[in-house]
């Protein structure tokens, strides 16, 4: 739908009180900090319950071209993409038990992709894989992630179940030295990291989180043990049981319709609505998979980022819920008012379908009103999905809206919320993963680069980077990250180009006999000053939102976390820029050694 209906929509100037109540409402003087790391005294919450607890093995003592840090996507496509340049000399470095990333971590019931399987799931034509439905399973997704390291031979390259623990670079022999949490001693000329952007779990601080005597994980860590079931199958031990859900994003999204289904009383706790548009699952058209032509897949790939950035592609290929309500950039700020009425217009109307939807489905009319998004297009990922809200109909599914303020406390029987305790067995804590923090938090180390010094120090004042790729004062280490780096509806896509571009500069260098290369800080500062221009054009958009992971829970921003944006440009644009620096020979904007 891009023309939509104005005869129902509240004014504009309405909605842009009822936006900015919202917001206010929501703010916390904490920001960031609300968070807790899952280290120390909940250090339980980060147990993977998926990998052999037994496992050992001896350390190993080796020197490679390339250390890879981190087996999702992006780690694997890196390797693939090095092997197609004729390197084989790598090693990936893997926490989990196996590749998949973000994949390996989510296996929650319901948990699948929320972009179309086709343009998601990398190198199809490759693989000759079709995916089984519309929107591909967790389960699907991780098997797929399997598939890929049998196909282009990455077990033998990996060590799993393994955290790599520090790495310096060693100006004498311009040489990188990775330590593990295995006892292994690795080095190589470039070290590319690749720990994802979705894989560090995170915690509500909520006061007296550790009093609780019930059950209790995060949807990364999903215990089955206590639910019983799977991925696919119902979840048998949980009759009888009160449970909670802490979260209403896009994981929530998916386990309310699932857990409502078993649970005696399941209780979810709301801090802000989210949106939520149809799904329409469905299975693959298999005649029409196989009438795809080569090149399909890089083709839709094109066509659905163009459709989702404003680029108005002439044929949508996609044709889904994505492309229907980002059909339109609406955060871009013109310097004709007339331009940005017309699309604040648009944006309130695909959310008043949004809001509208909400009060279709859900027929008791308070909770309606309650879980009704009071918030523009772009301030968070829309979710799409056919079960969630229909699951708020049953007489065991009950919401509990915090006004803004999430939960207030835990007790050693329940949650406390509106100053009433919700006494339950089971808290489900769907609070996501850590996107915006420093990038050596999420590491989980902290790189030392030439003259000892580290990357939280080189970046106490906010990243420096070249393309969100490279960092002076840090040889041929390599950044696959949204830091500084490029963003999107499809996160594949960016892994895509990145891993791509990362390849090709080991290639480069590799070919011409380079032995270092690190961006010049000069090139760094020319680079943020592209972000900082690309960002002015929707900065004020952000401002408006409701705090989120999208604007670092709108603390106040200082020139630190200014540093750390993301190109908030189209991702064809932020490709445009890496393309282009590839095809100059002479390596721009950067020193390098023979």
């Amino acid at each position: 739908m891009h023309d939509a209906e104005n005869d129902a929509v509240p004014s504009i100037d309405t909605l842009r009180e009822r936006y900015q109540a919202e917001r206010d409402k929501r703010i916390r003087p904490d920001g960031m900090a609300q968070w807790r790391e899952l280290k120390g005294e909940y250090e339980a919450f980060d147990r993977d319950p998926f990998a052999d607890p037994n496992f050992t093995r001896d350390p190993i003592t080796e020197e490679v071209t390339v250390i890879i840090v981190g087996g999702g996507f992006a780690g694997m496509l890196t390797a693939i993409d090095l092997a197609k340049h004729g390197i084989t000399n790598f090693r990936i470095v893997e926490k989990a038990g196996d590749f998949g990333g973000t994949w390996y971590w989510n296996r929650y019931p319901g948990c699948m992709c929320d972009v179309e399987s086709f343009v998601y799931l990398p190198l199809l034509e490759e693989t000759g894989y079709m995916p089984t439905e519309h929107y591909a399973s967790a389960t699907e997704i991780f098997q797929y992630c399997q598939l890929l390291g049998r196909t282009f031979d990455l077990y033998d390259k990996a060590l799993f179940q393994t955290d790599v623990t520090g790495a310096h670079f060693d100006e004498a022999s311009s040489r990188w030295t990775v330590e593990t949490s295995r006892g292994d001693t690795l080095t190589s000329q470039f070290v590319v990291l690749a720990g994802g952007i979705l894989h560090k779990a995170k915690l509500p601080g909520i006061p007296g989180i550790e009093t609780f005597k019930g059950n209790a994980f995060h949807t990364s860590r999903w215990d089955y043990r206590y639910t019983g079931g799977s991925a696919t199958a119902p979840m048998e031990k949980l009759k009888g049981k009160r449970v909670a859900v802490i979260g209403t994003g896009a994981t929530a999204v998916q386990v309310v319709p699932q857990v409502a289904k078993v649970a005696d009383e399941l209780y979810v706790f709301q801090r802000t609505p989210g949106a939520v548009g149809v799904r329409n699952q469905r299975p693959t058209d298999v005649e029409w998979f196989k009438s795809l032509q080569p090149g399909w897949q890089r083709e839709r790939i094109i066509n659905f980022t163009k459709a989702v950035t404003g680029g108005h592609p002439e044929v949508d290929l996609v044709n889904d819920g994505w492309t229907e309500f980002m059909w339109e950039d609406t955060q871009v700020q013109s310097s004709d008012e007339t331009e940005n009425e017309r699309l604040e217009r648009i944006d309130v109307e695909l959310m008043e379908t949004i809001r509208q939807r909400v009060a279709d489905i859900i027929e008791d009319p308070d909770t309606a009103e309650r879980m009704k998004p009071y918030w523009g297009k772009h301030c968070k990922r829309i979710c799409f999905h056919d079960e969630y809200l229909p699951a708020f109909n049953r007489p065991n599914v009950h919401l509990v809206d915090t006004e803004g303020r999430g939960v207030d406390a835990l007790t050693e029987h329940g949650v406390v919320a509106n100053g009433v305790e919700y006494p339950v067995d089971l808290i489900i804590y769907a609070s996501g993963f850590e996107v915006t923090t420093d990038l050596y938090r999420r590491l989980g180390f902290d790189p030392v680069g030439k003259g000892g010094v580290s990357l939280s120090e080189r970046w106490s004042d906010g990243a420096h980077t070249l393309h969100g790729v490279m960092a002076s004062g840090f040889p041929n280490m390599l950044l696959i990250s949204i830091v500084q780096g490029g963003f999107g509806t499809n996160f594949s896509h960016l892994l895509s180009e990145a891993s791509k571009h990362v390849a090709s500069i080991v290639e480069a260098c590799v070919d011409e006999g380079i032995q270092t290369i690190e961006p010049e800080p000069a090139a760094e500062d020319e680079w943020l000053n592209v972000l900082f221009t690309i960002g002015m054009g929707n900065g004020a958009y952000f401002q408006r939102c409701t705090p989120s992971f999208y604007n670092s829970e709108q603390q106040s921003i200082d020139m630190r976390s200014a540093r750390n944006l993301t190109y908030t440009g189209s991702l064809l644009d932020y490709v445009g820029y890496l393309e282009r620096w590839r095809e100059d020979s002479t390596h721009p904007g950067t020193t390098t050694t023979a």
